[in-house]
Order: C-alpha cells, then structure tokens, then sequence
C-alpha cells in the first residue's frame, strides 16, 4: 500500500527526501532550494556531491531500515536520482511518504527484458531481444540475429558497463561468455543500423499535464556521454514521434516527476526506443543554460505538486561532459563568454568519472 499524494502543492518550507548523493541529487538539491524547498539526503558515500548543498544527509546504505525510516519521518515526499535504487526500499518508502516517481518506474527500468517488453507492449518498438542465461541460449539468440548483436547485463550496467558487442564474424567465439559476464541474467539486443542517438527529456506533472523538451543529439565515446547537440538533425516528424513515445511511458505509469528516453533514429527517420531512466538525466544537462525552467526544476515541481514550467528552449546549445582530467579545462572554459560551467564538487578525478559538465550556447 502506498501513502497518499499530498492533496496539493507543499507548502514552502517543506522538506524532499532524495535517495542518491550524486551529481543529480545535487542539482535537484539545488532546484529545490531555489524553490524554497529543504532537502536530505540519503547515500552512503559521506563525501557525496549532493551533501555539499542538501540540508542534510542521512550516511546510511539505501535499504538500512533504520535509514529508511528516518527518511520517511522527515520527509514530505521522496524522490531518487538513479534508477538502480533497491525496489524493496522504495516500496518500503512509499508505504510511509509518498514517492515519486512511483517505484513501479523502477521495477520497469531496472531489468532490460522487463523494460523493453514494457515498451512494446504499449506500443513503442524497439531493438529485437532474446534473454540469455547461458551460452547455449547465446548461441541461438546470435544466430537468429545473423551472428552479430549486443549482449548486456539485464541489471545494473551503465555508462557501457556490463556490454559486449558481437559481429558477424565473430560469431563463432562466444563459448565462456556467460561466465565472462558474471553467470548473471542477460539479453542479446539486435544490433541497429542507426543514423544518430537522441533523447528525450519529459516530465508529467501531478495533474497529469506533460511537458516534453526538445530531443537533444548525443554523442557516445566508450560508451558514456560526450555531447548532447541542440537541435538534433531530425525532423518534426521524428521529434513528434519521440514526443510520443514519452507521452506514453509517462501515462502507462501513472508518473509524476522527469524521465529521460533514449532512441536510435533510422535511416528513414523512424525511431527505436534504446531505454529510459526513471529520473533526471544527463542528457537533459542543457536544459540548465537553454531553457527558463530547467529538468531539475521541472522535477521539483513535478514531485512537489507544482504547475510545470514551460520546456521551451531559447537558444541552440552543445553541452559537453568534462570526464577524467577534462575537469582540467574549467579555467579556459570560465574565459568563454558564451558558457555556462557546472562542477560536482568531486574530489579526485578519475579515468571515466564525469566531475562536471558545460554548456556551450549558439544562437536559435
């Protein structure tokens, strides 16, 4: 049983829970305090981004019961900043305090074969799959496909985590892979003959009212994020569709709060949805510089009971990950006229760790 919605906006003052001390429960943090709004935070890691600017910061492991309750006694809604929180904990959540997005978004996004079954039983078409839990099912799986395809983790990859890319010529040499891969459930995905990635951010207010961004062009380098290009090289056909698709997801699950969806355009400009995230995202990271109400704010608002803010964009932008040593850059890019800076307040800069991200603004 979950606990009831408030029955209208919090009033200022009122505090929002967020499960997750990462980049993107720091910029949430951060929204909401531009709104009035306190925040605590949950996540393990003392030295999070998001304690930097919450109001607190519960250090406890997301399914401590202990952690779980205080949250929920502090709190007048809860929200979360990557999808990979324990659904338990979020259902343990909800039956205390509203939580939003619902945790049925997580159970959806959680597990690649639920999601993209998820997505084509509502109407939205995707990469053709298989689940693989041994080699043998691999073997079928890649010979359906022409020998060639992407076998992924069904749960907990990111940033290309937990992936491996096969190709005809490959074919062949998959004995051991399942093992490789951890013995873990899998799912081959076809592989796509794609012309470009985008994405959509979209939110869906308490009252049911959506607002979508403009689809952002993204550009991938070992498999997380580099850019995100406004406006993509699609056309309004495409982006409408991409529009769409969001527009369901968001109603299939009754949600409230931002989503981020993925896809891969065709040749003909026709899309297949790759996957979504139940949460702010980092290709919406523009929105911050482009647009008078950001996707933080916007999911602010959402969970909050507040009207959403207009997504319209008001300028062409590329927004650009700093991973690693890129952090370095930070001075020459605060010279620039035309950007717009973020850093997540990390302190050691990693191989493959995104420590901030700018926005570089063009004209619309």
């Amino acid at each position: 049983m979950s606990a009831a919605l408030p029955a209208g906006p919090l009033s200022i003052g009122s505090t929002i829970g967020i499960v997750g001390g990462g980049q993107l429960g720091r910029m949430l943090a951060m929204a909401a305090a531009r709104l009035g709004y306190r925040t605590v935070v949950l996540e393990p890691q003392a030295d999070c981004p998001a304690a930097q600017v919450a109001n607190r910061q519960i250090v406890a492991a997301y399914d401590d019961p202990a952690a779980l309750a205080d949250l929920a006694a502090g709190c007048a809604v809860v929200t979360y900043e990557f999808e990979n929180v324990p659904v338990k904990a979020a259902a343990a959540l909800a039956a205390k305090v509203p939580v939003l997005p619902p945790p049925r978004a997580l159970e959806m996004a959680q597990d690649r074969l639920v999601e993209k079954t998820f997505l084509n039983g509502i109407g939205i078409a995707t990469a053709r799959f298989h689940p693989v839990n041994d080699d043998a099912q691999l073997g079928e799986a890649l010979a359906a496909f022409g020998g060639s395809g992407v076998l992924k983790t069904r749960r907990l990859g990111y940033d290309g985590k937990g992936q491996r890319v096969f190709r005809t010529a490959e074919a062949g040499g998959f004995s051991g892979t399942c093992e490789a891969m951890g013995n873990v459930p899998l799912i081959l995905e076809e592989l796509v003959p794609f012309k470009r990635e985008i994405s959509v951010i979209a939110a869906r207010g308490a009252d049911g009212a959506v607002a979508a961004y403009d689809p952002a062009e993204n550009v991938h380098r070992d498999g997380i994020l580099r850019t995100s290009t406004l406006p993509a090289t699609i056309s309004p056909r495409t982006a409408a569709a991409a529009h769409e698709a969001a527009r369901k997801i968001l109603e299939a699950l009754d949600y409230a709060g931002v989503i981020g969806v993925e896809f891969f355009v065709l040749a003909d400009g026709s899309l297949l949805a790759n996957e979504m995230a139940p949460r702010v995202h980092n290709s919406g990271h523009w929105t911050e510089a482009a647009c008078l109400v950001s996707q933080f704010e916007q999911h602010i608002r959402a969970v909050a009971g507040l009207p959403l803010g207009s997504a319209r964009r008001h300028a062409g932008c590329v927004m650009e990950n700093l991973i690693g040593d890129d952090v370095l850059r930070a001075p020459a890019l605060l010279a620039e006229p035309d950007v717009m800076l973020h850093l997540y307040g990390k302190a050691e800069a990693r191989p493959g760790r995104k420590m901030g991200h700018f926005t570089r603004i063009a004209p619309r």
